[in-house]
């Protein structure tokens, strides 16, 4: 359907080099857009960009670190320069520090504050400022169902996530006069290669247990919610954090279905 395409599009998806970052990329790519793939390393970047246009996709790399506003400012300004326009900003960089509130120092929290939260803002500021120009953008910032909950040993990854609500909807409230629409995705536990360690798990049981629909996702499955959001199909979508978790945070139920004598 026409409403779904991203043909004529240009979008910047960041800390796509690998993760649910670089299924995003793809997945907007899939659905007809030019994907500039961003990452702080300049070989995951190419390497990603090289993967998407290999399966068909319209590519490109720009390689920066994104909690550096001046050279996130300059990047932002080569990509306009290269195609011409911007319209779909897909926010994704992030990392997660574990460990508990009397290790967690304060060096810890300020790197997972200033990536999760504080670069989301810069980079959409930057962003925003060539599609207000144009009087038209998407941008979506990737939170969590830590932006809506909450488990011990992850403090500040919890406290940015939250934010990443708050910035989403300031920036919405903010931007909606000029034709931009932000919204936030909040993806539940899926399996990538960096976390397919926890198979076999206890961690990995749990997760199953609170998911009404009783498993882990696939990074594919978070691509409709952000072809969605990026295309035409959600013009009226503004200020909103669709949650793409499976059920889990509708969910209060710490134990198995199949012990309640409730299994089909």
């Amino acid at each position: 359907m026409d409403r779904f395409s991203l043909e004529g599009r240009v979008a910047l998806v960041t800390g796509a080099g690998r993760g649910i970052g670089f299924s995003f990329a793809k997945g907007l790519a899939e659905a007809g857009a030019t994907v500039v793939v961003n990452d702080i390393r300049a070989e995951a970047a190419e390497e990603a960009s090289s993967a998407i246009a290999a399966a068909g996709g319209k590519s490109d790399a720009l390689a920066f670190d994104v909690t550096d506003n001046a050279t996130a400012a300059k990047a932002v300004d080569t990509l306009v320069e290269r195609h011409g326009r911007l319209d779909i900003l897909m926010n994704n960089a992030g990392i997660l520090i574990r460990k508990p509130v009397e290790t967690h120092d304060m060096d810890d929290w300020q790197r997972v504050i200033d990536i999760n939260l504080s670069s989301l803002y810069g980079v959409a500021r930057e962003c925003a400022r060539h599609m207000r120009k144009q009087k038209y953008g998407r941008i979506i910032n990737t939170g969590s169902v830590m932006s809506v909950s909450s488990r011990p040993g992850v403090i500040s990854y919890v406290a940015a996530k939250h934010g990443v609500v708050g910035l989403t909807r300031g920036l919405a409230a903010e931007l909606g006069p000029d034709g931009i629409t932000v919204n936030a995705i909040g993806p539940g536990y899926i399996l990538t290669d960096m976390n397919k360690h926890v198979l076999g798990s206890d961690f990995e049981q749990q997760v199953i247990d609170r998911t009404p629909l009783a498993r882990w996702a696939d990074p594919h499955e978070l691509q409709g919610a952000a072809i969605f959001l990026a295309s035409d199909a959600a013009s009226f979508v503004t200020g909103h954090v669709l949650m793409v978790d499976g059920g889990m945070t509708s969910n209060a139920l710490l134990v198995p279905t199949a012990d309640l004598g409730l299994a089909s």
